[in-house]
């Protein structure tokens, strides 16, 4: 609720600190004396639209800040703490208005944006009055009051899940659609690539090696030539060979005799006939590696021809010809299986859209069901509030299209003000004081059920008085058991049944002498003061009499307060 208040420099106002307590507390006063002022300045530290000429005059800044106690779990200190705020103690709003438009806002002494301080300032206060019913004026509320009335937090969340699955699926199928039919645009293509590369069946490192192997055959004749000429020297006809094998046996004849000169000749000789043998198997070896099939080397270079027109069309290197081939293989498996996968995700959505539907009316039955007790409720609160020809009714339409997380049906309610005429909606067909008495209503009925912690009604009695002022009088008073009101008022029926009473006046003071001016001039100012017994009673016999005071409206005022006690 709200605890303080303080302004400085608004309009009439210099300096003002408000303390407030929960219960009702009502604000009077003579017309004029600063009742909308109070109220302005309230709104702006909620986040109200800034303007420059809220600022006093002559001075270059305003400020406004409210003090709120609420709850840890509170709505408000969700939005706080989403933008990063620290929600440690009380909300402090604070808001500084200067004389050229500008503004700034605070929220816990960090400066935040005016949307989220209107977000904070919207979960904590509701302002009411002839003009500005917030509640009703917008339609898209109306839903969501019907809702916190009938306990439907369970239904509606179960809605709002059904409806992320419902997106979710949605969502799966729709990439998935457009997966399989940019795949089948290239369907022919994979296809087709896959058939090729997997009759040509490229293998890595393929490449280098029949491009080697061409080589090497195409070399071959020639090195053969020389490859069979060196073998002719060395183990053909022109061959020494047998010479020296002959030369060395008529050595070892002679060794015999003498040995020291012939066999170091023999064993070198002996080396040389190794070493020639060895060179005749080295030759026989290339000369045979040498010798080659012409249709061999035709199938190498068919090969070799086929991996690099491959490589050409689909721009890989030959040697990763093999794994396009697999990613082609998995591309078309993915294809196969994602036309597979389509009709289980259209399962799944038809499955998801049926647990939506089946969710919605659950949540469409307790709306209907609680649309009754709703109506029922607010229209016994009316005939005390001088609408006994009036109805009140819960208009409740069903839009399948929409299909969104709070379901398919739109809320809005609606009046008929008078028998034979025609109903509609609230807004439209309801005067001022109307609509404020039917807000009143609403309101009553629904305390405690997901209303702002703080109500602000403004005027909302204007004029009525005698029994429906008593009996707007006593439903502020109910509504105050549940949730803290603030009534600026002119009924004396409404102003006894408050726990707290402030006094709203004007008075002139003197003001900062002006440049070159010898007197200071007057100026009037807004003050607010806090009365007790004997001043509230006063208070309130002025309000039954007006100008004049009696000791008439004194014992009527002090009947009034007995009255609201009893």
């Amino acid at each position: 609720m709200l605890v303080q208040l303080a302004i400085r420099d608004i309009v009439l106002i210099d300096k003002l600190e408000l303390t407030f307590s929960g219960g009702l507390t009502v604000l009077t006063g003579e017309t004029g004396a600063g009742k909308s002022i109070l109220l302005d300045a309230f709104a702006l530290a909620l986040g109200g639209r800034g303007d420059g000429g809220l600022v006093r005059q002559g001075e270059a800044q305003g400020g406004v800040t409210a003090v709120f106690d609420v709850a840890l779990d509170h709505p408000a200190r969700a939005v706080a703490a989403a933008a990063e705020i620290d929600t440690d103690g009380d909300l402090i709003l604070r808001r500084t208005q200067f004389a050229d438009g500008r503004t700034r806002a605070f929220v816990n002494d960090q400066p935040v944006g005016v949307q989220t301080m209107r977000a904070i300032g919207t979960a904590l206060v509701e302002i009411h009055g002839q003009h500005d019913d917030r509640a009703l004026a917008d339609a898209t509320t109306h839903r969501s009051i019907l809702d916190a009335f009938g306990g439907l937090q369970g239904p509606l969340t179960q809605v709002a899940s059904a409806a992320k699955r419902v997106r979710a699926a949605r969502s799966t199928l729709a990439e998935q659609r457009e997966r399989v039919e940019a795949a089948q645009k290239e369907a022919d293509f994979l296809r087709h690539a896959v058939e090729e590369l997997g009759t040509l069946d490229p293998q890595a490192g393929e490449e280098a090696k029949l491009a080697e192997r061409r080589t090497l055959m195409q070399q071959g004749e020639k090195v053969a030539r020389e490859l069979n000429e060196a073998l002719d020297l060395v183990g053909g006809s022109g061959s020494l060979v047998p010479h020296l094998s002959s030369a060395v046996r008529r050595l070892e004849r002679r060794s015999a005799t003498v040995p020291t000169l012939v066999d170091p000749s023999i064993a070198a000789l002996d080396a040389a006939l190794v070493a020639l043998d060895e060179a005749r198997a080295a030759l026989d070896a290339a000369v045979l590696a040498a010798e080659f099939d012409p249709r061999e080397l035709e199938r190498v270079e068919e090969r070799l021809f086929a991996l690099r027109a491959a490589s050409r069309k689909y721009s890989v290197p030959a040697d990763d010809l093999a794994d396009l081939r697999s990613r082609y293989d998995a591309d078309v498996a993915a294809l196969d299986a994602g036309e597979q996968a389509l009709a289980g995700l259209e399962a799944e959505l038809t499955a998801a859209e049926a647990a939506y539907a089946q969710a919605a009316k659950r949540l469409g039955d307790g709306r209907r069901k609680a649309a009754k007790a709703l109506d029922a409720a607010v229209q016994a609160e009316l005939p005390p509030l001088k609408l006994e020809g009036a109805r009140f009714i819960t208009q409740i339409t069903v839009d399948e299209a929409s299909r969104d997380a709070a379901g398919t049906e739109r809320v809005e309610f609606w009046a008929q003000t008078n028998p034979g005429t025609r109903a509609g909606p609230m807004m439209k067909v309801a005067s001022g004081g109307e609509l404020s008495r039917f807000m009143l209503a609403l309101k009553v009925v629904l305390a405690g059920k997901g209303s702002a912690p703080t109500l602000i009604f403004d005027e909302i009695d204007t004029g009525l008085g005698g029994a429906v002022a008593d009996a707007i009088g006593a439903r502020l008073g109910r509504l105050s058991e549940q949730v803290q009101v603030v009534a600026v008022t002119h009924a004396p029926q409404v102003a006894a049944r408050a726990v707290t009473h402030f006094r709203i006046a004007k008075d002139s003071v003197k003001g900062k002498a002006a440049k070159g001016a010898e007197k200071s001039a007057e100026r009037v100012t807004t003050r607010v003061v806090g009365l007790a017994a004997d001043a509230r009673r006063e208070e309130i016999a002025r309000m039954l009499a007006g100008a004049t005071v009696t000791d008439e409206a004194r014992a009527a005022a002090a009947r009034l307060l007995l009255g609201a006690e009893g």
